[in-house]
């Protein structure tokens, strides 16, 4: 990653640009900040982990409460969702994505200003926090990310994410429909259900979960490490280390946007 990672570069523009909704006819008044500018603002937040008052004054980013507004209008128009089906797509047209497994684990950041999809923490000393349940590809691409309250049981979302893998359309040349669906799904022993296993198999979708009360399935710690190093990849953002947003659709809109960037630096290495 760059030095200055919140600069966005033209090639990612070039996605961006299209998808952002058009302005309103401009009232009499000072003229907007520019979008690309007001987007390079919200990205030192999200690197950087800071009040939005407390932004860097570089010049161009405009006032914090600007970039916050943007953000908020650009996650209720599905810029950031888009972005990332556009990036899975083409990483699955470069052969980057592996279908054959998915990983689905859950992750709960402390929660500093309560909100809502929040409660209490079951592995923080009961604090209020939420969970990230995730869910990625073979090779830890996140394909979906759902926020729920810190004590909600795992075993009641495995079904969440993975209904909610975007349809990724294939490689050219292979016509067919957009595949949304992995082969197998991997988990540990939290999201043990035999209700899950049945629905998952309707799905058409091999259940490889371990069963409480008995010995973890051989290999499969070694498959699932994957899942964990994503985590890791999405706390890289320090923004998303600590919910510090009281509504979970602002939450959301940095998620989506750090999968987002996630993809774009594995197609950049991909094309390299």
């Amino acid at each position: 990653m760059s030095a200055r990672p919140w600069i966005v570069d033209d090639e990612l523009w070039a996605l961006i640009e299209p998808l952002l909704p058009p302005w309103p006819e401009r009232a009499p008044g000072p003229q907007p900040v520019a979008d690309r500018l007001c987007l390079q603002g919200i990205l030192y937040v999200l690197h950087h982990d800071m009040a939005w008052q407390l932004r860097s004054l570089e010049p161009g980013f405009g006032p914090g409460r600007t970039c916050r507004r943007r953000l908020d209008r650009r996650q209720k128009a599905g810029v950031f969702d888009q972005l990332h089906r556009i990036l899975l797509a083409e990483l699955n047209a470069a052969g980057q994505l592996d279908w054959s497994r998915a990983c689905v684990d859950g992750s709960p950041p402390r929660e500093k200003k309560g909100g809502a999809d929040t409660g209490p923490s079951p592995v923080d000393r009961r604090r209020t926090g939420s969970k990230r349940h995730l869910i990625c590809d073979g090779r830890g691409t996140p394909l979906k990310v759902v926020t729920t309250a810190a004590h909600v049981n795992g075993v009641t979302q495995p079904l969440a994410p993975v209904g909610g893998i975007p349809p990724v359309a294939g490689r050219p040349g292979r016509p067919g429909r957009p595949r949304r669906r992995p082969e197998a799904l991997l988990g540990d022993k939290g999201y043990d259900s035999d209700p899950n296993r049945e629905e998952l198999r309707k799905r058409r979708i091999l259940p490889v979960i371990s069963r409480k009360g008995a010995l973890n399935i051989k290999g499969l710690g070694k498959l699932r490490y994957v899942v964990e190093q994503t985590f890791a990849l999405l706390h890289h953002f320090k923004r998303l280390a600590v919910r510090r947003e009281r509504r979970t659709g602002l939450h959301d809109a940095f998620v989506f946007l750090a999968c987002g960037l996630i993809c774009w630096i594995r197609l950049k290495k991909a094309r390299s």
